[in-house]
């Protein structure tokens, strides 16, 4: 067992609350739930009860608790902001439910705060980019093994509405728009553009189009497709649902040496004339509670923390671009500033040109000696 980790859930809004707090308490590494705060106190007291936790009605006693070695927010999307701002001043790490708040005005609030509080480690509880196979698709884009990227695009979807998931008064929150930010391209969509921050750079522009198309949950969207235009000259397309009854879904990656694709339950590499062959995974990074986890103790480092931020930041200013698209019908640009300016390292390796070979500065002293003409 390792060293003893308390970790103090706030909120149990989200539909994730009980898998993270099963993988805490089925993990025999010293991790605990350690306190639970809710809003909603009968809902928060269930938690507490069945994972064997304390609940406070009181958070700012779960805020001045020095026991406490990290935070896990589990709010409905549009009240992670107040959350954020009273968390992050105590310098402990902090895992934050996906989208990381819901518009660019909150961004720019995140970003002060992270501005302000430089040592707090701040992510989402986003997983796609860190299994093993992402991880070789990731370097294989890299390394230029695909050629010159041109294309992407990721579904994720489920058959929530169909399934009447949101049925649940604990879950009826993602159908109502004020706490939700929006429906399924929200909910789902930011999966994929998180993992495309990851693949390809920071994005320009965005299109989408977005409506509910079951009439089931008719005040949020069930359905989107988002394009999005990346820095780095690759176009990407997101398909996000609560509608999806069956088929294909995950990643694709298009380029001038072969494409990578999803077959058989494995990504595969090939192109016409060959035959695909499969991806061999990179060891897996830790995800959501496991992440949470590897921060406390200091196991990541900063680098894939920072380019991991960047990530959860600009699939804000993306979603937000792709619902204004939906207004207006037209191309949005996303909000550029810090997100664009610290995403740009990593775009510089997503179809980089080669660098020129650096000329020599200034002309040599003296003369120049005379060629020596060839022997007979």
């Amino acid at each position: 067992m390792g060293k003893p980790v308390n970790i103090a859930v706030l909120s149990t809004a989200h539909i994730h609350t009980k898998s993270f707090l099963e993988n805490i308490s089925k993990t025999d590494d010293g991790r605990k739930a350690y306190a639970i705060w809710d809003d909603q106190a009968d809902r928060g007291r269930r938690y507490a009860q069945q994972f064997g936790s304390t609940f406070f009605v009181d958070i700012k006693q779960v805020l001045r608790d020095p026991a406490v070695d990290g935070f896990l927010i589990c709010a409905e999307n549009t009240r992670h902001l107040p959350l954020l701002k009273q968390v992050m001043a105590l310098g402990k790490p902090v895992l934050c439910e996906k989208p990381l708040v819901t518009t660019v005005s909150e961004l720019k609030q995140v970003q002060r705060l992270l501005a302000a509080h430089r040592k707090t480690t701040l992510f989402c509880g986003y997983f796609q980019p860190f299994g093993g196979q992402m991880l070789a698709i990731k370097q294989m884009i890299r390394d230029g093994k695909l050629g010159r990227i041109t294309h992407v695009r990721f579904r994720n979807a489920h058959h929530a509405a169909y399934g009447h998931w949101f049925d649940n008064p604990d879950l009826q929150w993602f159908t109502q728009p004020k706490l939700s930010g929006g429906g399924a391209l929200m909910d789902m969509g930011a999966h994929a553009v998180h993992l495309l921050a990851h693949l390809c750079g920071p994005a320009k522009r965005a299109w989408a189009v977005v409506a509910n198309r079951s009439g089931i949950y008719k005040t949020v969207d069930d359905h989107g497709i988002a394009q999005i235009e990346y820095a780095s000259g690759v176009l990407g397309t997101v398909e996000a649902a609560w509608i999806h009854q069956g088929g294909p879904g995950g990643l694709e990656v298009h380029g001038s040496e072969g494409a990578i694709w999803q077959q058989g339950g494995t990504y595969v590499f090939g192109k016409p004339g060959q035959d695909a062959q499969p991806i061999t995974a990179l060891p897996d990074k830790p995800k959501t509670v496991d992440r949470l986890v590897a921060a406390i103790r200091g196991e990541l480092t900063a680098a894939e923390l920072a380019e991991d931020l960047v990530a959860c930041q600009q699939a804000v200013a993306v979603m937000a671009a792709a619902y204004a698209a939906k207004t207006t019908g037209k191309w949005m640009p996303v909000a550029k500033g810090p997100v664009a300016a610290k995403a740009k390292k990593s775009a510089a390796t997503v179809n980089a040109k080669p660098t020129a070979q650096a000329k020599p500065k200034g002309k040599s002293k003296g003369k120049t000696k005379a060629k020596t003409k060839p022997k007979k």
